[in-house]
């Protein structure tokens, strides 16, 4: 014990690694997660230590840089989907993440007050009760700003002790509890979601997408073909595809010469072809060329893939089945689409909407093609800028240094906050111009996964010490008593406007509830339980709204709990 209390790095991340490890257990597909098993991990060793006369304590700049760092990924992560959610077809989904939020915040402000439990409760009810790890982190900045004062007889240490306290008891609820409910309440409420869903699905063109694995199906496909017939030789490559304009001609090998593919090209008998096309329009028209050929030199053709925001207004609501016989049909393949960063299903009736993000492979000029028509591609280097990395801190620093008048005192942002509204802004804007200020998925993971879990388990070493003298009984019984009810109250009040007043179809709400408490695996359970994609299409939005919102009620909860 010794030795890690004198080496605060390695303690540090012995603790992150233990984390990583206890939170890949689980029970029945339920675990804690490597967040929640940060603090849990981190209060034990300290406890661990405080027993042999060891007090463990990290340097509280490395626990803010942490938490900064995660901030601002958090908020390159979200800012297109704010842009999203300003679409009219989002705005019940964003009223649903709005009330959640601000229910849970109330709930557990009420409960501190009533059960007059200690500084620093309310905050961790929060984050805990709402699994948003993150508003430890606002609430802790509440004291460190100066905007809370410390009351008489508290410390700094306690408060934060407390915050760790109160998250480990109602988290683990504030997990299970969300997942049963956007599982059961359909259930509840008598209504068959399976059959909503399959419903939805027939009418909008929804496959579920969930389970399909690794599969050797390949909607494209590039294919030889020797031309032997008398109809097709002589004719040019434009003459042929506009008979045959499923098809792309990607190359033509005559000899020992490869020609490309030139639309003023005459073909000849005994030339190969190689054609580019849906897997059934490849078998649909055997014989038009000739006998099907394994000829390499023809197919050595390299594809393209890239990423496609989609900005341009004249594809924007418009269902995919209206480009199925386009100029680009057989010549690129959609793999994905993602909303905000997260995945959506793709159907027939699946309409774009702006700052959307299309996955395509597929011949060059096609993507190229596919670029122009539906916005702007991104064929960006996988290096990080750090000049824009750096630009978006300081911006951040400097919008948390604004204060303006309230609760009796001058409060602002705060670095955080003016993190999270910083990457939002660097985000935003670089969906728009071309990806600029490139942060890949993999870098701005681990500013999110690295900074929140080493802030986490720095809050869990610095509090252990102190649980021992604050943990009864009865504290821990009043503090799970309110985490449950600001855990199950919101999302049955959001399930009941969702599907009395806005109407809104029972496998949509199912996602629209996971999104109201930006919770993932809630929205994966609810398409198990109806064999279903669907709830994952209402997820997106809610799910970056409620993000931000819990993010920053952490301190707010503070504020308004004493």
């Amino acid at each position: 014990m010794q030795f890690l209390g004198n080496n605060p790095y390695i303690l540090l991340f012995f603790t992150i690694g233990l984390s990583v490890w206890v939170g890949k257990f689980s029970f029945k597909g339920y675990g804690l997660g490597s967040v929640a098993a940060a603090i849990i991990v981190g209060c034990l060793l300290a406890t661990a230590g405080s027993t042999y006369g060891v007090k463990f304590h990290l340097d509280d700049f490395a626990k803010s840089l942490l938490y900064y760092l995660f901030m601002y990924g958090v908020g390159l992560r979200v800012g297109p989907s704010f842009l999203n959610a300003l679409n009219k077809d989002s705005i019940n989904y964003v009223i649903l993440a709005v009330i959640a939020p601000v229910l849970g915040l109330g709930i557990v402000v009420w409960g501190a007050g009533f059960f007059g439990l200690p500084q620093g409760a309310a905050g961790g009810m929060l984050a805990g009760s709402q699994t948003m790890s993150a508003a430890i982190g606002s609430a802790e900045q509440a004291i460190t700003s100066g905007a809370l004062a410390l009351q008489q007889g508290m410390t700094r240490e306690q408060v934060d002790a407390m915050i760790a306290l109160s998250y480990g008891i109602t988290y683990i609820w504030g997990t299970v509890g969300i997942i049963l409910l956007c599982k059961y309440l359909p259930r509840i409420w008598g209504v068959d979601a399976r059959k909503a869903a399959i419903e939805f699905e027939k009418s909008h063109g929804v496959p579920n997408v969930d389970d399909a694995g690794l599969t050797a199906f390949h909607p494209f496909d590039v294919r030889a073909y020797r031309v032997t017939n008398p109809e097709t030789a002589g004719k040019t490559i434009k003459a042929f595809r506009a008979r045959f304009p499923e098809y792309q001609v990607i190359n033509v090998e005559r000899g020992e010469a490869l020609l490309g593919a030139d639309e003023t090209l005459v073909l000849q008998t005994g030339d190969i072809i190689a054609l580019g096309g849906r897997l059934e329009s490849m078998t649909a028209n055997m014989g038009v060329v000739g006998p099907e050929v394994p000829e390499a030199r023809a197919l050595n053709i390299p594809l393209d893939q890239a990423e496609i925001l989609v900005m341009n207004k004249a594809v924007i609501d418009v269902p995919l089945k209206n480009f199925r016989n386009g100029p680009l049909a057989g010549q690129i393949q959609l793999q994905r689409i993602e909303r905000g960063g997260v995945p959506l299903p793709i159907g027939l009736e699946t309409t774009l909407h702006k700052r959307d993000v299309l996955f395509v492979n597929g011949l060059k000029p096609a993507v190229d093609k596919a670029g122009s028509m539906f916005g702007v591609i991104a064929r960006h280097s996988t290096a990080t800028d750090l000049l824009t990395l750096s630009a978006g801190m300081i911006l951040g620093f400097l919008i948390g240094l604004i204060e303006f008048p309230a609760f009796g005192a001058m409060v602002g942002l705060g670095n955080a906050g003016g993190l999270l509204l910083s990457g939002i802004i660097v985000s935003s804007l670089s969906s728009r111009l071309r990806f600029f200020g490139n942060t890949p998925n993999a870098a701005r993971n681990i500013l999110e996964d690295l900074g929140l879990i080493g802030f986490v388990a720095i809050v869990g070493i610095n509090a252990g010490a102190e649980l021992l003298t604050q943990l009864t009984g009865m504290i821990a019984l009043k503090i799970f008593v309110v985490g449950f009810l600001a855990s199950t109250i919101p999302p049955i009040i959001v399930w009941a406007i969702g599907f009395h007043i806005m109407k809104i179809n029972p496998a949509l709400l199912m996602g629209a509830t996971a999104g109201a408490r930006s919770h993932s695996g809630p929205a994966r359970e609810a398409a198990k339980e109806v064999g279903s994609s669907v709830p994952w299409l209402s997820f997106p939005v809610g799910y970056a709204v409620s993000g931000v919102l819990l993010t920053v009620f952490g301190y707010f909860a503070m504020m308004l709990s004493h």
